[in-house]
């Protein structure tokens, strides 16, 4: 099918939510993608910060194609080998005692949100149900996804929402005493926020979280769905503050692009949610948990995560000797970028994709640099000087 004809099929059958590049993609080898005609792209977005080992991965493939061959579903009503070894892998590289495994980072939180209030219903008698997010998060699309993800624009065609959740100032541990007390059952926050920006949780504004959560019984949340499994540098992005969640939850790397998230949790939350009370037909299913299980082992290997660290910094460093008077703020960690701009970030992207750089923004004038981690410094190399010509024109 040329590329035509997929576009205007695309207008003509698909319900209209994205607003498309025109650009089809045909196919994918490490850091690059090719289109329909042939041309190749420097994938500094990897599908949104998900494909963490880059395209067609030789060890990802082999894997998914010998389990295709083997099972693919069989529901949660039975055991399945991949899904228990991915669950003991987590756990043991985590804070968690437990896992629950979901089809996205939405189903993950709305089962996160789930689990918190059965736990608060549980330790408590009194009305506690409130959620506590904060400014400039990202959560998800769906309902309770939504209720705690701050743009205006996302929530407000679609409520009434789930009741109880309120906003905070992101970093700041003053407005959050205010807003958490008795009635909180979750805090819930980005150790670094992604759409929101690339903001970076302080330590101190952490801890302060981990205490207020403390004082009051409440759950913390940890939304590692973008920020988590090595993307930072470190295998969770909350490892930088010293502080541990109550629950956290993963999803986008996880099986390098196929659909599957995660929520972590300790025994005590896990404890407070019995047979029946929550549950998925296609949830860590046989053949992502096996893709999910060869991810999680090459990302937790300590040098992937030194070249990522490595390679994050020698990014944010070239692109402050770009030296463009477009450039306010260079900030991030690890391998998530954003790069704040006094234009608007949309005429950059496109003049990149242009020129062969695939990047995506995090708001009107931030651009988000999320490349595979796999990338070595010769692809920062490459991208910048794109992106230095684009700043120039």
């Amino acid at each position: 099918m040329d590329k035509q004809t997929i576009i205007d099929d695309e207008a003509r059958y698909m319900m209209q939510t994205y607003k498309r590049a025109d650009v089809v993609l045909a196919r994918g080898e490490g850091v690059y993608l090719y289109d329909s005609d042939g041309r190749r792209y420097l994938d500094f977005m990897s599908g949104i910060a998900v494909t963490a080992l880059g395209h067609s991965d030789p060890d990802v493939a082999a894997a998914v194609a010998e389990q295709a061959r083997t099972l693919t579903h069989v529901s949660n009503l039975y055991y399945t080998a991949p899904q228990v070894e991915l669950a003991r892998r987590l756990v043991t590289c985590s804070f968690a005692d437990r896992v629950f495994f979901t089809n996205s980072g939405a189903e993950a939180i709305e089962g996160a949100l789930k689990f918190a209030r059965r736990r608060a219903r549980q330790r408590s008698d009194d009305d506690k149900h409130e959620i506590v997010a904060f400014s400039s998060s990202f959560h998800g699309r769906t309902l309770g996804a939504l209720s705690i993800t701050y743009k205006a624009a996302y929530r407000e065609p679609f409520a009434p929402l789930v009741p109880g959740a309120c906003f905070a100032p992101f970093n700041d541990l003053a407005a959050a005493r205010t807003v958490i007390g008795p009635a909180t059952c979750a805090v819930v926050v980005e150790p670094v926020q992604g759409e929101g920006g690339v903001h970076t949780a302080a330590p101190e504004f952490l801890r302060g979280l981990r205490a207020l959560c403390d004082e009051f019984g409440a759950a913390l949340i940890f939304d590692e769905i973008q920020c988590g499994l090595g993307r930072t540098g470190t295998l969770w992005a909350h490892e930088a503050s010293g502080v541990t969640p109550d629950i956290m939850t993963l999803a986008k790397p996880l099986a390098n692009g196929l659909p599957i998230g995660a929520i972590l949790m300790t025994d005590e939350v896990a404890a407070a949610v019995g047979y029946g009370e929550h549950g998925s037909t296609f949830a860590g299913g046989p053949l992502v948990c096996r893709a999910a299980n060869v991810v999680f082992d090459r990302i937790a290997r300590p040098e992937f995560l030194s070249a990522v660290a490595a390679n994050g910094a020698y990014l944010r460093q070239r692109l402050v000797e770009l030296d463009s008077p477009h450039v306010r703020q260079v900030r991030g960690a690890g391998l998530l970028v954003g790069v704040d701009l006094n234009v608007p970030a949309a005429g950059i992207i496109a003049a990149a994709r242009a020129r062969g750089l695939l990047v995506i923004n995090a708001g009107e004038t931030t651009l988000r640099i999320a490349p595979p981690l796999i990338v070595t410094p010769a692809h920062v190399d490459e991208a910048v000087t794109i992106l230095r010509d684009c700043l120039t024109a």
